[in-house]
């Protein structure tokens, strides 16, 4: 059988999409699996916020667009770049092991927040990094900041910046030589992740049983249990792009531990939930903190963060 594996066609994204086509070709012999490259909205135009795009579905809509098609049989997505809730037909089949779920903070001499100096500017575009680095260090000045990760590496170390924040799991499986710049991972239980951070997800269509059958011999149960309770996090809460979301599971002795996170815009109310169970409860466990967060004013938060305000 052949299955055609949709991806993105940024760096990360092929070098992710061929861990993933690896890992079916050595889960099922004789299984051909063929990349095909899908130029998304949001690759294209770099040179706006999401906000002002449509969202963080523009990384996602031609992908399932193909898919719905027929043209794909499977697509790769980083976890966080996907909706919270999937487009009508399409499924989240496989969540192969995750990568760490922190962020890192890249300077050129400073090591930690702590050491960034007064009124540093930080390039991002996400509002729940940007939220979080208020909370902490609201002297900080936010700059805008996308592309890929070679594009905001080069910029901070031109100096257009004072620091960055980027995903550990993203520098990890490129690889790239960091040795000039310091790199200081955040502890998640004080600067918490987006929702799936770290994973890979494979998509199929709802009704294409035997591709599901191919993707499920990939899917790592703890980290699908992970991702589903961040999930519910995000989807419960109604989160969208412009949302300060922020969401952690994992695995501790056999129990699933969920935090979440609602910051406002200007970092001055961090409101944090958790709860903990069976991780076979892992979506009543997200609904769970992300109802206790709405009961503590996160609706309010998050349309202030909608409007802009």
């Amino acid at each position: 059988m052949k299955l055609r594996l949709g991806t993105r066609g940024s760096e990360l994204a092929l070098l992710q999409s061929g861990l993933v086509a690896d890992q079916l070709r050595g889960s099922h012999d004789g299984l051909e699996v063929e990349l095909v490259e899908i130029s998304t909205t949001g690759d294209r135009v770099l040179d706006r916020p999401l906000r002002e795009l449509g969202g963080k579905g523009l990384f996602v809509r031609e992908l399932d667009q193909a898919l719905l098609e027929g043209r794909i049989e499977c697509a790769v997505h980083s976890v966080k770049d996907l909706p919270s809730a999937l487009e009508l037909g399409i499924v989240l089949a496989s969540v192969p092991a995750r990568e760490s779920a922190v962020d890192v903070l890249l300077t050129r001499g400073a090591r930690g927040l702590d050491e960034l100096a007064q009124g540093a500017t930080v390039g991002t575009t996400s509002p729940r990094r940007s939220a979080l680095l208020k909370s902490k260090r609201p002297d900080l000045e936010i700059v805008f900041l996308r592309g890929n990760l070679g594009t905001r590496l080069d910029r901070l170390r031109n100096a257009e910046f004072d620091a960055t924040l980027l995903a550990a799991a993203g520098l990890k499986r490129l690889g790239l030589d960091l040795g000039d710049l310091c790199c200081t991972p955040l502890d998640p239980r004080e600067f918490c992740p987006a929702p799936g951070q770290g994973a890979l997800g494979v998509t199929a269509r709802s009704v294409d049983g035997e591709v599901r059958g191919l993707l499920a011999a990939i899917n790592d149960p703890y980290s699908f249990e992970a991702v589903g309770a961040e999930r519910a996090v995000a989807r419960r809460l109604g989160a969208s792009c412009y949302s300060p979301v922020a969401a952690w599971a994992r695995h501790e002795d056999g129990v699933l531990k969920v935090e979440g996170t609602v910051v406002s815009p200007d970092g001055r109310l961090v409101l944090n939930e958790a709860a903990e169970g069976d991780p076979g409860r892992a979506v009543a466990l997200g609904i769970e903190v992300a109802n206790g967060l709405l009961a503590r004013g996160a609706a309010d938060v998050m349309a202030s963060a909608e409007a802009g305000d």
